[in-house]
């Protein structure tokens, strides 16, 4: 009860649940933050050191990442604390153990996160028959596979372009955690002319002016090494990829990774928030005053929740990458256009344009 009365609002949250299971070592935590427009969709997290504060800030995201797109689905997350390369067995009896934890919470649909994937999901729909983001082999619409997230942030670099002078045709980009989301963003990039200059992930940063060959850190990483491991261009530590130059810089992996006391080292002009909440507020203040261009999470890494609500609602995959074409072309445009209109950052012209939405839904729902 606590945590609610300290994160309360008009919004929500509706509801926080802390969750364990000391038989298979599960301990987690719910967030349903609000469900005016529908069920909550939000991603299912895996990692040591996630926190009810990540947990509620991610699950406001969700909430303004639907609104924004305008989907019939409220804004929830989970966490689950645990090392997600944990024996294969251990991970399974753990996401299955949630699973049933949360199976009377009806107002909140699982969908595939950090540290959880296609199969994840497919353990939980076994469990509960509610979840996103499956595999094919089951009717989903696999969220990583097709890269949706990337592929979403790729589309929302395009409609940048007309609110920078970045052209993605030779830009120079630099990806902050090269996994699901990353590497497919810098797939997407790479067809509309883009040249990956830096990668990095958990083990370390590799960079080349020249450019990374994609292909090659593909392979790398399906052999379970670190981008590090490429053997082309300059290693360095994983967080060497800040200090990159270049004309974008994606973050996709754990939030608050940009901070006041590193953002100076950026060396970018347009930031694409791949990774939900990777940069503090001081931090993104700071890139706004700085004059450089940051899209914010919620509106450029949409793709995969509207690919997940494609999928829960019966749609196909080729239906999904249009609806995701389709609503991040226009949201950030809306975005872009009204913070360039009231001269304010990124950021606050899609808090509002989220809220707004948010409270119209509130206001036609006697219980949400």
């Amino acid at each position: 009860m606590a945590d609610m009365f300290r994160f309360a609002d008009n919004l929500g949250p509706k509801k926080i649940i802390h969750i364990t299971d000391p038989k298979v070592g599960l301990r987690a935590i719910l967030v349903v933050d609000n469900v005016a427009a529908g069920p909550a969709i939000g991603g299912c997290r895996m990692a040591p050191d996630v926190s009810v504060d990540e947990c509620f800030r991610l699950a406001r995201a969700m909430t303004f990442k639907n609104a924004a797109a305008g989907l019939a689905h409220g804004g929830g997350k989970s966490v689950i604390f645990g090392d997600p390369a944990m024996p294969a067995a251990a991970k399974e009896a753990v996401i299955r153990a949630f699973a049933r934890a949360v199976g009377d919470v009806t107002d909140y649909i699982t969908v595939p996160d950090m540290g959880t994937n296609e199969i994840a999901m497919a353990w939980v729909t076994d469990e509960i028959g509610r979840s996103v983001g499956l595999p094919r082999e089951i009717g989903g619409i696999p969220l990583d596979e097709i890269g949706a997230t990337g592929f979403g942030v790729a589309v929302a670099a395009e409609v940048a372009e007309g609110y920078s002078e970045v052209r993605l045709d030779g830009a120079r980009v630099a990806v902050q955690g090269f996994g699901a989301v990353g590497r497919h963003a810098a797939r997407y990039l790479a067809k509309r002319g883009a040249i990956l200059v830096a990668a990095s992930d958990s083990r370390g940063t590799i960079a080349d002016p020249a450019g990374l060959d994609l292909a090659a850190l593909d392979a790398v990483k399906a052999a379970g090494r670190g981008v590090a491991e490429l053997g082309v261009g300059a290693a360095g530590a994983r967080d060497a990829v800040i200090d990159v130059e270049c004309d974008i810089w994606i973050p996709a992996a754990r939030p608050d990774v940009i901070t006041a006391a590193n953002v100076d080292r950026l060396n970018t002009r347009l930031v694409l928030e791949g990774a939900n909440i990777p940069i503090t507020a001081d931090a993104e203040a700071r890139l706004h005053d700085k004059g450089v261009l940051v899209v914010p999470d919620f509106i450029a890494n949409a793709g995969g929740v509207i690919s997940a609500a494609v999928e829960y609602h019966g749609g196909t995959e080729s239906g999904a990458l249009t609806v995701i074409d389709e609503k991040l072309r226009r949201n950030t445009d809306a975005v872009l256009g009204l913070a360039r209109q009231d001269a304010i950052p990124p950021r606050q012209a899609a808090v509002r344009i989220a809220r707004d939405r948010v409270v119209a839904a509130m206001a036609l729902r006697r219980h949400a």
